[in-house]
C-alpha cells in the first residue's frame, strides 16, 4: 500500500500543493479525507496481522467514517466540473485545449468511480469476517479511485512537454494513467493470489470505462442527464 500511496501523492501534488491557498474548503476535506484513508490502508493490515485487532477493529469503524467523507466530499464537488465546462464554453482562449466535453467526461466517471468505491468499502464491511475478503476489497479502493490524482500529475507533466494549446492532444495521459493503474492493480492481485476475485475485475472494468471519458463528454444525451442531475 506503500506504492500506490508514493504514487497519488507524487501525481496530486502539483496540482493540489502548487495553489494550496486556491483551494476550496471542500477540496480540502477531500484531499486529506483521501490521504488519511490511504494510511488507514497501510497501517490496518499491520494490526490485523500483529496481534492488535481491537485497534484493528476501533481503527475500522473511524476508517468506514472516512471512506464516507472521500465519497461524499468527490459527490459533492462535482458541480465544479459542469460550472467549469461553462466557463470553458465561455472562455475557450484561457481553457487551450480543454474543451466543454472534457469536464463532463470527468463528471461523468467520477460518478462511476465513487460508486464502485462505496461498493468496495460495503463489501468490505459484509465481509468483515472472512479476512482475505475483507482486506482485498478494501484494497481495491485504492485502485478504482487514483485516477483523479495520478491523471492531474501525468497531465500535467504531458502539457509541459506539449505545450498548452488547442492542439495539444489530451487524452493521451488520460488512457496512459488508467493502463497504469491496472497495470498496478494486477501485479498486487497475482502477489496476493487474488487475481480472479470479483474486487480485481471491478477494478479493471472502472479504469476500462475511464477511457471513455471523451465519447461520454461529448454526448449531448449524458451532457443533459448531468445538467439535470448536478444543477437541477
Amino acid at each position: 500500500m506503500l506504492v500506490p500511496m508514493v504514487i497519488m501523492q507524487l501525481g496530486i501534488a502539483m496540482d493540489y500543493w502548487g495553489d494550496f491557498s486556491e483551494n476550496a474548503w471542500s477540496v480540502h476535506i477531500h484531499y486529506w479525507t483521501g490521504t488519511i484513508w490511504y494510511l488507514y490502508l497501510i497501517i490496518q493490515p499491520y494490526y490485523a496481522t500483529h496481534g492488535q485487532l481491537n485497534k484493528h477493529r476501533t481503527n475500522g469503524i473511524i476508517g468506514m467514517f472516512l471512506a464516507g467523507g472521500v465519497a461524499l466530499t468527490a459527490l459533492s464537488m462535482m458541480h465544479r466540473d459542469i460550472a467549469t465546462a461553462h466557463r470553458a464554453a465561455e472562455f475557450a482562449d484561457q481553457f487551450g485545449p480543454f474543451e466543454p466535453w472534457f469536464f463532463y467526461g470527468i463528471a461523468t466517471i467520477e460518478i462511476v468511480m465513487m460508486s464502485a468505491f462505496i461498493f468496495a468499502v460495503i463489501q468490505g464491511i459484509i465481509h468483515r469476517k472472512e479476512l482475505e475478503n475483507h482486506a482485498w476489497w478494501l484494497i481495491s479502493t485504492v485502485f478504482i479511485i487514483m485516477m483523479p490524482a495520478l491523471g492531474r500529475g501525468l497531465q500535467n507533466t504531458w502539457l509541459i512537454i506539449e505545450g498548452f494549446s488547442k492542439e495539444t492532444d489530451i487524452m493521451s495521459s488520460v488512457y496512459i494513467t488508467n493502463f497504469i493503474i491496472i497495470g498496478l492493480a494486477l501485479w498486487a492481485a497475482t502477489k496476493f493470489g487474488r487475481l480472479k476475485h470479483p474486487a480485481t475485475y471491478l477494478v479493471v472494468a472502472v479504469n476500462l470505462f475511464n477511457c471513455l471519458l471523451e465519447p461520454l463528454g461529448r454526448s449531448k444525451a449524458v451532457q443533459s442527464l448531468l445538467e439535470a442531475m448536478i444543477k437541477g
